[in-house]
């Protein structure tokens, strides 16, 4: 079978290497263009062009999938279907209509919950229990198109954003790679979505990651899984950014304002917020590195009693 494959992040290489390991003639890899970053402006360049790059396939990185020169060169192309996970460009009807096959799309949630641009960061901020991995034939809506497969993963405890979307990113793979065969020998129909029970994932904004101490310590310790790797879940300290890396609650009441800083037996310390102690595990002050809670108390005396910004 002929794929063109669209991705971007770390999410979509797996699915890439198994459709490869599959035999499937991917015949064309679409990513964002590369670009720049920070006072250096050097050049990021997106994780599946590297992998794609690798396993010898062409690449191509069109500003938009809207141009006539690009449209030409897909058809060119002459998929018998497109797979896209993560790409981060909704696909107009023109290159929708190309592949015989339709474009199909792996999305890590169980749609329709969590549409949109962070369907992992909103599991965890929801308090979630489970999540999921959906593969779904794209139409010109926003993953509104009708569900091929769907599979449910736990959340853990301990999942970040990053742990979990790796876990999602392995599961789909698998999905995506079985779905699709069974797809192309027409042994799937799909199933339209509820759009009744949608919801929607926002775009998440650096400041997003400025903890708000008044929140429940349940609150502030999902936004700190959530935020992980960004923006990061931060405050301040003596006017030095201050990144909570890794926290927890604590189930005993132990009196202190929000913001306040407490210590804890252990040699560790917590935070007051609006309900509960934040207890922080590990954390990174501004051009320092990151280090557990007890390792950072031992440089900073003079913390116990501090009231940390309430945002």
């Amino acid at each position: 079978m002929r794929i063109v494959f669209m991705g971007t992040p770390e999410f979509a290489v797996p699915a890439l290497e198994q459709l490869v390991a599959s035999r499937n003639q991917v015949c064309g890899v679409y990513t964002r263009p590369d670009r720049s970053l920070g006072r250096g402006q050097h050049m990021a360049v997106p994780p599946l062009k590297k992998v794609a790059a690798g396993l010898g396939l062409p690449v191509f990185q069109p500003a938009s999938l809207k141009d006539k020169t690009a449209i030409d060169q897909l058809v060119a192309l002459a998929p018998d279907a497109i797979v896209t996970a993560a790409y981060g460009q909704i696909l107009p009807p023109a290159v929708l209509d190309v592949p015989r096959l339709g474009s199909l799309n792996l999305h890590p949630s169980l749609l329709p919950r969590y549409r949109g641009p962070s369907p992992v960061a909103s599991a965890i901020l929801s308090g979630d229990e489970f999540t999921g991995v959906t593969v779904m034939l794209m139409d010109a809506g926003l993953d509104t198109g009708p569900v091929l497969a769907q599979a449910q993963v736990a959340i853990a405890d301990s999942d970040t954003t990053a742990a979990l979307t790796g876990k999602l990113a392995r599961v789909g793979a698998f999905m995506l790679d079985e779905t699709l065969g069974r797809w192309a020998r027409g042994e799937i129909t799909p199933r339209p979505q509820d759009g009744s029970s949608a919801t929607y994932s926002k775009v998440i904004r650096k400041e997003d990651g400025e903890i708000d101490w008044r929140l429940p310590a349940w609150d502030i310790w999902r936004r700190v899984r959530a935020y992980q790797p960004w923006p990061g879940s931060f405050t301040y300290l003596g006017g030095r950014r201050l990144n909570v890396a890794e926290a927890t609650p604590l189930k005993e009441t132990v009196g202190a304002g929000a913001g306040e800083v407490v210590l804890l037996p252990g040699g560790t310390f917590g935070v007051g917020t609006g309900d509960g102690i934040l207890v922080v595990t590990r954390i990174q002050l501004e051009g320092k590195r990151v280090m557990t809670g007890a390792e950072f108390l031992r440089g900073q005396r003079h913390l116990a009693g501090i009231r940390l910004p309430q945002h």
